[in-house]
């Protein structure tokens, strides 16, 4: 759910005489109450843990660590690209919710402010926005994969 959605929820609350709303929506809940402690709470179903790695999943993490020098070259190919930051540490997700299409591919084109991945922390969903007019290059995290704060998720070519 949006930011922008919750804070119409919290006003049509404030201006209505129920005391408290509850709303489910693309496997989200959030109930917002006025009169009490609980405050917004949102619940999400908890992400499935990944399998454990095979033998040859493995030797893929391998080949992995030999390419370490080629990614320096990348970098120097990347100067002019702008990455798309964690804010937070937490879980990433592509989409809205399982079924939807993903915000982004490679290819597109995104807008300061647009909304281009969701960031799970403590079973709060926090929507990241991008920070740069351009387009998308490349994304450099898995769906329903843990992020560090400060890592890179996608990488824009500034438009």
């Amino acid at each position: 759910m949006r930011i922008e959605f919750i804070k119409k929820l919290v006003e049509l609350l404030e201006k209505s005489g129920v005391n408290e709303i509850e709303i489910s929506r693309f496997g989200t809940r959030i109930r917002i109450s006025k009169n009490g402690a609980r405050g917004v709470v949102v619940q999400a179903p908890p992400p499935s843990p990944p399998p454990p790695p095979t033998p040859a999943e493995t030797k893929k993490e391998e080949k992995k660590v030999e390419e370490k020098p080629e990614k320096k070259e990348e970098k120097k190919e990347r100067k002019n690209l702008v990455a798309i930051k964690a804010p937070m540490v937490g879980t990433f997700y592509r989409a809205p919710a399982p079924d939807a299409p993903p915000y982004v591919e490679v290819g597109d084109v995104v807008k300061r402010g647009q909304v281009v991945c969701i960031i799970e922390a403590m079973k709060l969903m926090n929507e990241i926005e991008s920070d740069v007019d351009g387009r998308i290059v490349e994304i450099l995290v898995k769906n329903e994969e843990p992020v560090e704060y400060g890592q890179e998720l996608f990488l824009v070519e500034p438009i």
